[in-house]
């Protein structure tokens, strides 16, 4: 507990973009978010008053973190989950739990829990040589997705191949081995990408956010619609009925972002994650509570906040480091100016940028605009990130 203001404190392990995002939220809460950075430099520590140095690879620095704080959360799903288990057994409450964000960080749990759930999921099995995957081809036919078991993201970890030798860096030449654990998944033919959020706190309460679409490529999601358009109630309400089943299957607290494949035959389920998730990143401006301030109150068992939306659409556009050798006009004109021009021709965008230092393809801000007309909204958007990207604006993205 605080002393100054009586109010509990909450922890995050680790220090990124949706740390400073919670921190910002936990202001309005009367709180500054506890953050265990890995330095000084990482974009929560740049603006949160309580930061402590540390890796979350070690349990005598997580329990130093942990032994200030009435709660701990994540802002990764990195953390060691022998690590979680020994904090909550030495009395730490830790959300979510060891056990529910194991399926957030291996996918072969999740794929095996899920399907022995009777959530729907892809074909999918485990590699463990270059001639499993040619077994499963021919059962599920090319091209097939390859995935690392652990540790991927914004297409990290993840290779569709119409043949093995298209894979061949991830086999031993002599053994055909895999080098890493693997899995194996048909290749859904998506009619496009969803994701359903869910909160859920300790005493059972949950909340959903409206379904959104995301709009991805090479791997990363570059632009979130919420509502997702086109969708029906009923397709809408089934994916937030299982966002629901599954944050209470799997004993999640705090917030669960299920990403999903809509297919001609109905939906299915990619991936989960266990923390503030980029396709929430709208609700900041968009809905009556954000997903930051929902997961700070589903950890501290608050009751849950309204998430219905504010405007009949909202739509995000992430921010990507580009090359700055190929930007145009990028030697003569930096971030501040393009920030600059960015208000000046679009003063009704809301900009968020994380303090991270520029790398190509890498998420360094998002934007967000809300309205009535989606067409506007999606050009505006896509303009204002694009400005921020190169200096000038970008094509708009397709779904």
């Amino acid at each position: 507990m605080d002393k100054r203001t009586g109010l509990p404190v909450v922890g995050m392990i680790g220090a990124g973009q949706l740390a400073r995002m919670t921190h910002q939220a936990a202001i309005g809460l009367g709180q500054s978010l506890r953050v265990l950075a890995a330095d000084r430099d990482a974009s929560a520590a740049l603006v949160a008053a309580d930061v402590q140095i540390g890796a979350h690879t070690s349990y005598d620095d997580l329990a130093r973190f942990a032994a200030g704080c009435d709660v701990v959360t994540f802002d990764h799903e990195h953390v060691p989950g022998e690590h979680i288990a020994a904090l909550a057994a030495a009395g730490h409450r830790v959300f979510p739990g060891a056990e529910a964000l194991l399926h957030a960080q291996d996918k072969r749990v999740m794929r095996e829990r899920l399907g022995a759930d009777g959530f729907p999921v892809p074909r999918w099995r485990p590699i463990g040589s270059a001639a499993d995957v040619v077994g499963f081809a021919d059962e599920v036919g090319w091209p097939v997705v390859l995935k690392a078991t652990r540790g991927g993201y914004d297409g990290k970890g993840v290779w569709t191949v119409a043949a093995v030798t298209d894979a061949a860096e991830l086999f031993d030449p002599v053994s055909h081995e895999a080098r890493l654990p693997l899995l194996a998944e048909e290749r859904i033919p998506l009619r496009r990408e969803l994701a359903a959020l869910a909160a859920r706190s300790p005493f059972g309460q949950v909340a959903t956010w409206p379904v959104v679409e995301t709009v991805q490529q090479d791997g990363i999601c570059v632009e979130v619609i919420a509502p997702a358009p086109g969708l029906s109630e009923d397709h809408a309400a089934q994916a937030q009925e299982l966002a629901v089943n599954l944050a209470t299957d799997l004993g999640v607290v705090g917030i669960l972002a299920v990403e999903l494949f809509q297919t001609d035959a109905g939906l299915v389920i990619n991936e989960l994650a266990m923390r503030p998730h980029n396709s929430g990143h709208w609700t900041i401006d968009g809905a009556v509570t954000s997903q930051f301030e929902q997961h700070l109150r589903a950890v501290l068992d608050y009751p849950l906040g309204v998430t219905s939306s504010v405007a009949p659409w909202t739509v995000m556009a992430n921010v990507l480091g580009g090359d700055p050798a190929a930007a145009i006009g990028a030697a003569a004109m930096g971030l501040d100016e393009r920030v600059h021009h960015l208000m000046a021709a679009h003063p009704a965008v809301k900009l968020h940028l994380y303090g991270k230092a520029v790398r190509p393809g890498r998420k360094i801000g998002h934007v967000t605009a809300t309205g009535s007309d989606l067409a506007a909204l999606r050009a505006a958007t896509a303009d204002a990130a694009g400005r921020l990207r190169h200096g000038v604006p970008a094509e708009r993205p397709q779904p």
